[in-house]
């Protein structure tokens, strides 16, 4: 019997979409694991605070190198265009990993942690360590993303998957031996563990694209178009200042938690928070690398948009689960190791957070339509719209003493939504072919 086209079109843009969607999810595991591991070792509170603190400074400086996954995907058409690419990832990433050496080093690290952030000098303090150990946390990630892409656009996603349960296994593994035998502060263990997974997962992710490397090196064809140093630096520039932008979010609402009130439970419940919310929202992060590879069979299109909105509901309604469920209570009790006082700043932002799971993938799916059809300065200037919208109500928060974790969620919800209209007034030529 022969399926309907949308049914086994679905089908297969399902199995196109899992390996980078379980990927997603394990590395939306990956920081609850060590939160919950520092949650139990001494000074919880301060050192949960200055964990946050490095993830969100690291996330920022990464920032320029996070969309190599989808400059990767979208031109790795050819050994030339391949070649170019690999140049041009080496290049940011040395770029990147002097900034990190800069911001863990110097005296950069006092000015935008302590007197732009406002944080509190112990959780400074604490932080700074674990910046020092992060220096190549840039590169590896830039590496693997390039890679990564590569494999998406040749169809290959299976072993994306794999290299994220390596990562989880490196960086979960090691963060639980160093909690239970090494007696370092919490801050130092999560910093080891984090470099621990992202250099197994670049190590593997180096390993398993060989044979396709060694396909698109074979791929010389002259017809197809030749990209620059140039153009990919065009193409890739508005999206890595729009992930900047996306990453440069997390260190605006630590700020603004400082100058809340209860800043110092804030900030050490706000990274549990955006754990959980993360992790409901890593399917939908899969989504733009799988539109940009799929979107130019035009059969596809509308099962495309189908299928987005599907896994959009689905992850909305999980989360609604899981926060009305016994579930969400035993993870922070028994998984996160939260105390009461600190439980009791999570789960009333968590239950604001269930519509984003569902706008993130209606965000997913635009935001590929528009790097698929080259439309990436649409997609940055929908980010700084967001960024600026989150940092006006978080200031408005802050001027009002609103609840902090609470006020992050419903600025993130706001921004986004009207970033998706801007995406669909501002890209709807693009969208529309």
């Amino acid at each position: 019997m022969t399926l309907p086209a949308s049914v086994s079109a679905l089908r297969q843009i399902f199995m196109f979409w899992l390996p980078l969607a379980a990927s997603w999810l394990l590395m939306g595991a990956e920081v609850p694991v060590l939160q919950a591991a520092i949650a139990r070792l001494a000074n919880m509170e301060t050192q949960l605070a200055a964990f946050g603190i490095v993830m969100s400074l690291e996330i920022a400086i990464e920032s320029p190198v996070i969309m190599l996954l989808a400059t990767s995907t979208a031109l790795s058409t050819s050994a030339c265009n391949y070649l170019t690419l690999r140049r041009f990832m080496i290049w940011i990433n040395s770029m990147a990993t002097v900034a990190a050496v800069l911001l863990a080093y110097t005296p950069l690290y006092d000015f935008i942690v302590r007197f732009l952030m406002h944080i509190p000098s112990n959780i400074a303090d604490a932080a700074q360590p674990g910046m020092k150990i992060m220096i190549l946390w840039t590169a590896a990630i830039g590496l693997r993303r390039f890679y990564q892409g590569v494999m998406i656009r040749s169809g290959k996603t299976r072993s994306i998957g794999y290299g994220t349960a390596a990562r989880l296994l490196g960086s979960g593994g090691t963060g639980i031996l160093l909690a239970l035998l090494s007696g370092l502060p919490g801050v130092h263990v999560g910093s080891i563990a984090l470099m621990a997974g992202v250099l197994t997962e670049a190590g593997f992710i180096a390993w398993a694209v060989r044979p396709t490397v060694r396909r698109v090196l074979a791929n010389r064809e002259e017809g197809k178009q030749q990209y620059t140093m140039l153009d990919v630096l065009r193409y890739h520039a508005p999206l890595a200042a729009t992930s900047l932008l996306t990453l440069l979010a997390q260190p605006v609402v630590g700020a603004g938690l400082a100058r809340m009130p209860n800043p110092g439970e804030n900030l050490a419940a706000w990274p549990v928070v955006w754990g959980i919310v993360f992790l409901f929202r890593s399917p939908s992060f899969a989504l733009p690398e799988a539109v940009i590879a799929l979107v130019s069979e035009r059969r596809l299109k509308d099962a495309v948009r189908i299928f987005c909105r599907r896994i959009g509901i689905a992850c909305s309604l999980a989360m609604l689960l899981f926060a009305a469920s016994p579930l969400s209570g035993l993870y922070l009790r028994h998984i996160a190791g939260l105390p009461e006082n600190l439980s009791r700043f999570v789960m009333p932002a968590v239950a604001l957070a269930l519509p984003l799971p569902f706008i993130n993938s209606i965000h997913s799916r635009l935001r590929g339509l528009l790097m698929a059809a080259h439309s990436t300065k649409v997609i940055y200037l929908g980010m700084g719209l967001n960024l600026a919208a989150t940092a006006l109500l978080i200031l408005l928060g802050a001027l009002l003493k609103a609840p902090g974790a609470q006020t992050a969620v419903v600025a993130f919800t706001a921004a986004f939504i009207l970033e998706i209209l801007f995406l669909r007034k501002a890209g709807r030529t693009a969208l529309a072919s």
